[in-house]
């Protein structure tokens, strides 16, 4: 379903450069559904992808997707492997150190635990979340054990196969998984706020690329295309703009 670009030399773009290429890559996981995912006709698809393309309509830019493993996202987008990630990343102040964030197209969300029973110990027992992600520092921060694993779909089966006993990740991540499980599994606990909100990452060096783009979340947002994109995907529940 991933694809694992190959690594290349750091080459950071001008801005100028980047809006002068003839395609901006558009990088993604495709493995966080419903942000993003593969359908079932082996594309990408999902609210960011959507979202992305109509951004890029709005911008009027020659836009292409571009899959990529989580645990190296950040360092391909540096690599100039492509030039923005929509893939589910809040925006925080480790990761501004290193990347640039356009204005939050995800209004800031709750994280959740959960478990196969309501006893289950995601205080202090073992809690699974995928490496690199806001809620994995936030249980290496606690009493509990963390397991890490490469992708969300891992954390969830560390649960059902008893390695883990509870995962944390996205409220609106495990909300399906919940729904679908037939009772099997059931959020445990309070919801967590984490992170703030939800934003396209870029190159720092590419200010007039994230120029562009936040002209484009803000039109959407100004005239509820944004919202109406935020309830398709995720509910009428959704925080909105």
């Amino acid at each position: 379903m991933k694809s694992i670009l190959a690594s290349a030399a750091v080459l950071a773009l001008s801005a100028s450069a980047a809006l002068a290429q003839d395609v901006i890559r558009m990088g993604t996981e495709g493995a966080y559904p419903p942000y993003n995912f593969i359908n079932d006709a082996g594309e990408l698809d999902g609210f960011e992808i959507e979202l992305g393309n109509e951004l890029c309509e709005r911008a009027e830019l020659n836009c292409e997707w571009v899959s990529n493993e989580w645990d190296s996202i950040i360092p391909n987008l540096v690599s100039s492997n492509y030039d923005t990630i929509m893939a589910g990343m809040s925006i925080t102040d480790e990761r501004d150190e290193v990347i640039d964030f356009t204005q939050d197209y995800y209004p800031p969300t709750e994280s959740a635990y959960v478990a196969l029973s309501e006893d289950a110990d995601f205080e202090a027992g073992v809690v699974a979340a995928q490496a690199a992600t806001i809620q994995a520092g936030h249980v290496a921060e606690s009493e509990a054990a963390l397991l890490e694993y490469a992708n969300p779909e891992e954390t969830v089966a560390a649960v059902r196969n008893g390695e883990a006993d509870a995962v944390f990740a996205d409220y609106d991540f495990l909300k399906p998984i919940v729904d679908a499980s037939g009772g099997e599994l059931m959020f445990v606990g309070d919801p967590v706020p984490l992170g703030g909100g939800i934003g396209m990452g870029l190159r720092e060096s590419d200010d007039e690329l994230q120029t562009t783009f936040d002209e484009a979340i803000t039109s959407m947002k100004e005239d509820g295309t944004l919202n109406e994109m935020l309830v398709k995907w995720f509910g009428d529940e959704i925080g909105q703009y």
